[in-house]
């Protein structure tokens, strides 16, 4: 069916399109059970395929990545196309705007896209309503923090410790995003010293719920592993790898779009930052992988470098909601292939 309906889409601007999928899965908020029926014969709970990282249960291990529910307005209908758990956001404390349109590219040779959206977002009492509605949850449901474009450097760490108090108790897990490339500033955050700081600030108002920390694909391994550090020592759950990259290795004419790239070319970069993330913790740090995955190959790679969680974003926008299930084939097919009895012993751990 997506594939009858893509080449309309793609007719429309990016962020139009975008807007009238996230429209059309809200409609779902009033007929949940077609989206709890949907999910059932798409098999969202795979047994040898769930897993639990920082004490949540995942029926599956791919979850919808943040930035595609930005507002938390279509989670019954997301849950409805089978992913594991879903993430909702980035939010901000107060709403915004966001940068100026056009702000989203389709790079279709290279099934890739380029946004510099900047954060843009009903802000965190509009989310804070629509998480406590949701009482359908089949998996969980994380928020991704970041600031206020207009919140200067210095006072950063007051937008994320009020959204600790604020969001929260509401969220199954918290992100902090300080990787965006499209707020001026933010991914200055990632140096050790301000990171100890944010990352003990939001663990005090947050001592018991699971905190995860989302990087930037543009650090160096040197960088990856002094994040991997102070997550660490700041008692974080899991690493979510990688946000988006303002490299540009594609030639594609809008390449000289501003923003950040996501999709099959971010795909060897972030495998890499997985890598080496896992080496450097021994495996203890859970880490959720995201960026460029398109099939069931892609996820199992990202698997075998380290990864017990998988995101997607841009792979939906190309291949359709029927992604999750090919991927969800596709690992349980792997695991009889390798005579693996559940997913959690691929990670990191056998030959591809």
């Amino acid at each position: 069916m997506y594939a009858a309906l893509r080449p309309l889409l793609f007719r429309l601007p990016a962020e139009t399109a975008h807007h009238a999928g996230i429209w059309a899965l809200s409609l779902a908020e009033g007929a949940p059970n077609i989206a709890r029926w949907h999910r059932n014969r798409l098999k969202a709970q795979r047994p040898a395929l769930a897993m639990t990282v920082a004490g949540l249960t995942f029926s599956n291990p791919v979850g919808i990545a943040a930035g595609l529910d930005k507002n938390a307005e279509a989670m019954t209908g997301l849950f409805g196309i089978g992913p594991g758990f879903i993430e909702v956001g980035t939010v901000t404390p107060r709403a915004q705007e966001g940068n100026a349109t056009p702000r989203v590219f389709r790079l279709i040779e290279d099934e890739a896209l380029i946004n510099r959206m900047g954060f843009n977002n009903a802000g965190a009492d509009a989310v804070a309503g629509r998480l406590r509605e949701q009482t359908w949850r089949p998996g969980p449901i994380g928020v991704n923090f970041g600031k206020n474009r207009d919140t200067p450097l210095e006072r950063a760490t007051d937008d994320y410790v009020g959204l600790a108090h604020q969001l929260g108790p509401l969220a199954d897990y918290v992100v902090l995003n300080l990787s965006s490339p499209n707020t001026p500033g933010l991914r200055a955050l990632q140096e050790p010293d301000a990171l100890r700081v944010l990352l003990s600030l939001v663990r005090a108002v947050l001592p018991k719920k699971p905190l995860f920390l989302k990087i930037a694909p543009d650090l160096s391994d040197h960088a990856v592993r002094q994040a991997v550090d102070v997550v660490l020592e700041c008692k974080l759950d899991a690493l979510i790898a990688t946000n988006t990259t303002l490299e540009r290795n594609v030639t594609h004419a809008l390449a000289k779009e501003t923003g950040g790239l996501s999709g099959r070319p971010l795909k060897a970069r972030a495998t890499e930052v997985i890598r080496v993330a896992f080496e450097h913790s021994e495996g203890t740090l859970p880490i959720i992988g995201v960026g460029g995955i398109s099939s069931a190959d892609d996820a199992w790679e990202k698997i075998l470098a380290g990864a017990s969680l998988v995101q997607i974003y841009s792979g939906l926008v190309f291949n359709g909601p029927g992604l999750i299930r090919a991927i969800l084939d596709g690992l349980e097919a792997k695991l009889a292939q390798h005579k693996l009895s559940s997913l959690q012993a691929a990670v990191g751990g056998v030959a591809g």
